[in-house]
């Protein structure tokens, strides 16, 4: 895969989690009684609902992914003897600035608008690992105080919080995987139809609060009735 389509996948799977599933570490003991350590992002990238729908979606979006694909490989050929080019006029005893610069500027814009082309070609993958999220987000929580529940634990941390743990720090991972599992077992892979995710819901909701709101602020004052004479 070139550089382009990995940038262009990258940008356009920004939402959610990394599709590289971090270990899922486990280990015995506690940290103090009542506390313990969880990494939520490992539990999701493991959870069987995050992995079935990765695998599920290269399926799913085949078309879309073969034809990113495709135009990232003609974009590379396109561009390659500019940069080609460029390379060689810039090694030149007495290279043209002039030219030099436009050349850039010619090669910054095809790379631009290809990754933008990829993005939208790609915008039904990244809406689907969005969608994804946004279900696994929704269990959560509740699969982590499942877990602390049962486990008698009151206070989680998480890796990052703590300067460091001796080799029998108990964390929840194993636990709270099992219960997101329980709670979520698989994952609807394609969203509904006009589906977006969380975020940009709540900020369209957010800008018709205010649009709504801007009219009743505009409205001027009704005057007020002057008491009539005697």
């Amino acid at each position: 895969m070139n550089n382009l389509l990995k940038s262009a996948l990258a940008a356009a799977l920004v939402i959610g989690t990394a599709s590289a599933q971090p270990a899922l570490a486990q280990a015995s003991g506690t940290v103090a009684p009542g506390i313990a350590i969880a990494n939520v992002d490992a539990i999701i990238a493991n959870s069987n609902a995050f992995k079935t729908a990765e695998t599920q979606r290269q399926t799913t979006y085949k078309a879309q992914i073969d034809q990113a694909r495709a135009r990232s490989e003609a974009l590379s050929a396109q561009i390659k003897p500019l940069a080609d080019k460029f390379n060689a006029d810039r090694s030149a005893a007495k290279p043209n600035q002039a030219s030099l610069e436009q050349q850039a500027a010619t090669i910054q814009q095809l790379q631009e608008s290809g990754q933008q082309e990829l993005q939208r070609i790609l915008q039904p993958v990244s809406l689907s690992r969005a969608y994804v999220q946004e279900q696994i987000d929704d269990k959560i929580d509740e699969a982590v105080k499942n877990a602390m529940t049962k486990k008698k634990v009151s206070l989680l941390l998480s890796p990052q919080a703590i300067l460091a743990v001796n080799n029998n720090a108990y964390n929840l991972n194993q636990d709270i995987l099992n219960e997101l599992n329980t709670l979520l077992p698989s994952a609807q892979v394609v969203p509904p139809q006009g589906w977006l995710p969380r975020e940009i819901r709540e900020q369209q909701q957010a800008q018709q609060g205010q649009a709504a709101a801007a009219p009743a602020a505009a409205a001027p004052a009704a005057p007020k009735q002057q008491p009539s004479g005697r």
